[in-house]
């Protein structure tokens, strides 16, 4: 998420309220992204990218980031070249209404033939919404993309970021991170979709923050489970997703696991593993590791987590979070292994097939 997701409403509103703070780019003080070799690549893959999202469909990742002022899309044959990869603006905000600021997190999925992309987005109040976008063209660069609305529980209008989307049982759930009536903490939701850009209701509530190391930042912020991303292996269903404020070192993974054949939409189905799955190295330079997406190499051998962390310690939830990738396993029970975020700046061998 953004710098502002992560303060309390007054604050957003505050910030948000300052005329231009929108295109007031936030300083970057990541150093250069250094070019792969023939057979290796450096993390981070570009200076700044919050949030990353992957996709990969006929031969090409399609990757996203926030950006808070715009939809960005990159296209790239090779995930270690994502640096000099060619971007374009596919969506930028209108001049008023409610999706006007605040752009985050979004996420590009291939659904029923085309295009669509799930991102989060308010106005000069800090009101998150969701929203979508379609393109039904075969090159998601390419054509234009036309905005469906805004995807919100019918009979409601609540605060909501991070749109995800699981398909199982033949049946499609949007899962997000969302608030109650009158509180500011941030749980995990599903709901059932009858298309790619409508709920239909009711939502369910599938996690919220209780463990210690998910209410990092507590009391100054609230308490946080955001960026849902589904994960499927070996009969098994993920949900990973975010913990603690982002403006915490302490920002992490956890994990909700569900049979691949279970209703997702039953709370019970789904057990979270006591601990964090990914969390901080100040080694390797990965402070507040989190918010990411999964892809498998070009030669379909290898399974990747693709995140963002901070280079320092106290850099918050702004635009210092960097996107860095790395080849995962599996453990013996078929959860997945992150290990920990590898260091920055070291040679590594590229996604298989590249």
């Amino acid at each position: 998420m953004s710098f502002f997701s992560r303060l309390p409403r007054l604050a957003v509103w505050l910030l948000l309220s300052v005329p231009g703070c929108k295109n007031a780019p936030e300083p970057v003080v990541n150093p250069p992204v250094m070019p792969p070799t023939a057979t290796t690549f450096t993390n981070p893959l570009l200076s700044t990218g919050p949030d990353p999202w992957v996709i990969q469909k006929d031969g090409f990742y399609y990757y996203m980031h926030t950006t808070g002022i715009n939809l960005t899309l990159w296209k790239t044959a090779k995930m270690s070249e994502l640096g000099s990869a060619v971007s374009k603006v596919i969506w930028t905000p209108p001049a008023s209404g409610l999706n006007t600021r605040a752009i985050w997190a979004p996420e590009i999925h291939f659904l029923d033939g085309k295009w669509y992309v799930y991102f989060t987005a308010g106005n000069c109040c800090g009101a998150q919404r969701l929203w979508v976008l379609e393109n039904p063209n075969a090159d998601p660069t390419t054509g234009s993309w036309t905005e469906k609305g805004q995807l919100a529980v019918p009979g409601q209008d609540l605060w909501a970021i991070d749109a995800t989307i699981l398909e199982q049982n033949g049946n499609r759930y949007l899962v997000w991170s969302g608030q109650e009536p009158g509180s500011e903490q941030q749980n995990l939701y599903i709901a059932s979709m009858s298309n790619p850009w409508t709920i239909t209701g009711p939502r369910v509530r599938l996690s919220q923050p209780t463990e210690r190391w998910e209410i990092n930042g507590f009391p100054s912020y609230p308490k946080v489970n955001e960026g849902p991303e589904i994960l499927k292996h070996g009969g098994k269903t993920f949900i990973v997703f975010s913990a603690s404020h982002c403006s915490s070192d302490d920002y992490a993974l956890g994990l909700l696991t569900a049979s691949s054949t279970a209703d997702p939409m039953d709370p019970a189905a789904w057990t979270k593993t006591p601990t964090p799955i990914f969390t901080k190295n100040p080694t390797n330079h990965a402070y507040g590791p989190g918010h990411n997406a999964f892809f498998t190499s070009k030669d379909g051998r290898e399974d990747w987590i693709i995140y963002h962390a901070n280079l320092a310690p106290n850099q918050g939830c702004g635009n210092a979070r960097n996107p860095r990738m790395q080849k995962f396993e599996w453990n013996a029970d078929g959860t997945p292994n992150f290990d920990t975020p590898v260091t920055t700046g070291t040679p590594l061998p590229r996604p298989g097939g590249e």
